[in-house]
């Protein structure tokens, strides 16, 4: 679904080959948008920075395998604004070129992410699994192949790009598996304060010393601000301060997040906002308990 102040046209950039489920993400949050793929996340990102692109589409997290780690290394310096969100769900598709049927498949190609949530149907049809770089990618060489033999595991777009026939759907072993993206953009645009369903995403750093993280964060317990994410890790390999990247409901501008933000700046680090963007309609639907958008603030419980 498009945020409500989106254009109406476009060109929003996405790591992967065409028929990523990145690419279907930016095709069901931007319809109408040209996609434009990407060899790797710098690329999308600097895509939008040189103007070929007017926003990218960043894998942020998935609920089975947890966050990307590559946005969280590029996202901080990438200079750009998160301006929306959208979870998209992945529902794996096993395809192959026409005259294929499930008899005749004997190796099944996709990513090692993808291999590792598809063996349910790899030990019911006996299948050698194939590790390519992409989902999106092995159905591009199946349909290069020819071959009734070979079958790949992706979207269903990169199923209707490829010319192939979808053997099964959903064939994921779980039926949660979600990917939530940030979208980012060169420009910040902000809803206006006091409107519901708003997410601030806030970067900071704590020195590695006792109770940091704790004077960082009871501003937010305080002021009864809801987090929904925290992540955590090391700058420049060093043991000596860590960074977080924080996803919180509210608006920096409404009462009770600008006290909890001004209380994080006194005891933080380099605090700055990466974004203030609407929620996406998923987190409304989703139920309360599931693991979806949580994963990040689960990791960093645990540490």
């Amino acid at each position: 679904m498009s945020a409500p102040n989106a254009p109406t046209h476009g060109i929003i950039a996405f790591q992967g080959r065409p028929g990523a489920y990145s690419d279907l993400a930016c095709r069901q949050a931007r319809p109408g948008w040209a996609t434009l793929p990407c060899a790797t996340f710098a690329e999308a990102i600097a895509a939008v920075h040189d103007g070929r692109a007017d926003q990218a589409m960043l894998a942020c997290e998935n609920s089975l395998a947890g966050r990307v780690p590559d946005i969280h290394a590029l996202l901080p310096q990438a200079g750009l604004h998160i301006v929306g969100e959208h979870f998209q769900r992945v529902e794996h598709c096993l395809m192959g070129v026409p005259g294929s049927t499930l008899a005749t498949a004997r190796r099944i190609h996709t990513h090692p992410v993808a291999m590792a949530q598809i063996r349910g149907i790899i030990d019911e049809l006996g299948l050698t699994p194939v590790v390519e770089f992409d989902t999106a990618g092995s159905a591009e060489l199946v349909a290069q192949w020819g071959n009734p033999e070979d079958v790949a595991v992706a979207s269903s777009l990169a199923a209707e790009l490829n010319g192939l026939v979808i053997l099964r759907r959903n064939v994921e072993d779980a039926s949660h598996n979600t990917t939530r993206f940030y979208i980012a953009s060169r420009d910040a645009a902000r809803p206006p304060a006091g409107q519901p369903d708003t997410i601030t995403t806030v970067l900071f750093r704590v020195r590695n010393t006792a109770g940091a993280l704790y004077k960082v964060l009871g501003g937010f317990a305080t002021a009864g601000v809801n987090m929904t994410r925290l992540e955590s890790y090391m700058l420049d390999g060093s043991f000596a301060a860590t960074q977080f990247l924080m996803d919180v409901e509210g608006h920096p501008n409404d009462p009770a997040l600008s006290r909890a933000l001004a209380e994080l700046a006194f005891f933080s680090e380099n605090a700055s906002i990466l974004g203030v963007y609407p929620a996406a309609p998923f987190r409304r639907d989703v139920p309360q308990n599931t693991d979806v958008g949580q994963t990040g603030a689960k990791q960093a419980d645990k540490r």
